[in-house]
């Protein structure tokens, strides 16, 4: 497997795959606890809208992406759906379709539509460039900072979003909300660069989803989730090295088999678990 590494590019990938995968999981697991799984999909294709529209006017290739998708991060911030008749999810979902379409028009319109189509989708994340990782590590590292700091206000606010449905926020919670999608936004804009949209919300939702389904306290979903991040990436660049297969696909792919695992496991712990409770009850 590590023969891989002989490879500069693959080395460099799999720094990247890990970079990514332990900012994008951690905000993960604050997305999958708000039930806002949407979110990083609608961030992720607003970033790559922002990435289409600089190329349909040709410049602007770095500062036009960050500007559409910090809008977006302050638009969903303060979205706030008072009629019970409609879910939030809704309303971000129409956001991400919109954002779709609007990209897949203005790609259509470059050289490479259909290629370029791909990119966004799959990212290319072999042909990362040292610059790319720089920036990657500077701007994932000034985002995990604050975070370290401020865990508990930034999880105190993610439990009152799981544990009320229609929460009233004071000013200060609404401050941490944006400074959260902020966070979002910005590990979004870098990490679909390289990743592309499908890996970026594989690495948010898969590696947290899948460590609630095997583990109940935080530190351990925390654990667990930076494990799932690290080994996907791991096994999803064997894959794709072994048998030329897409490296996005192949990742996404390797999570699909360690969520369909875990699933598994909660299955068979349940079915454990119920047994025994029926057996205690028989000797009673």
């Amino acid at each position: 497997m590590f023969e891989m590494f002989n490879l500069s590019f693959m080395v460099q990938a799999f720094i990247a795959c890990v970079m990514m995968g332990l900012i994008l999981s951690y905000l993960g697991i604050h997305v999958v606890g708000r039930g806002i799984v949407f979110v990083d999909l609608a961030l992720g294709q607003i970033s790559s809208l922002g990435v289409a529209f600089a190329d349909y006017i040709g410049y602007g290739k770095v500062w036009v992406p960050i500007v559409f998708t910090l809008s977006g991060a302050l638009l969903l911030s303060f979205l706030h759906i008072k009629d019970r008749r409609l879910k939030l999810e809704a309303i971000i979902g129409i956001i991400y379709a919109i954002a779709s379409a609007f990209t897949v028009l203005l790609i259509s319109k470059t050289p490479h539509g259909e290629a370029d189509i791909s990119e966004v989708l799959f990212g290319h994340i072999l042909a990362v460039t040292a610059a790319d990782m720089r920036n990657m590590a500077i701007v994932f590292t000034g985002l995990a900072i604050p975070h370290a700091v401020f865990f508990k206000q930034i999880f105190r606010l993610t439990e009152k979003l799981e544990d009320e449905q229609t929460p009233s926020f004071t000013l200060r919670e609404r401050l941490w909300n944006f400074f959260f999608y902020l966070s979002i936004g910005l590990a979004i804009v870098f990490a679909v660069r390289a990743g592309g949209v499908l890996p970026v919300f594989s690495y948010l939702v898969i590696p947290p989803v899948t460590a609630v389904l095997v583990a109940r306290s935080k530190l351990l979903v925390v654990l667990i989730t930076f494990f799932n991040a690290i080994v996907a990436s791991l096994f999803g660049l064997y894959v794709s090295y072994t048998f030329d297969f897409p490296t996005g696909a192949s990742i996404v792919a390797v999570f699909g088999v360690m969520f369909a695992g875990a699933g598994i496991l909660r299955l068979l712990r349940g079915r454990l678990t119920k047994a025994g409770r029926e057996n205690d009850l028989s000797k009673a």
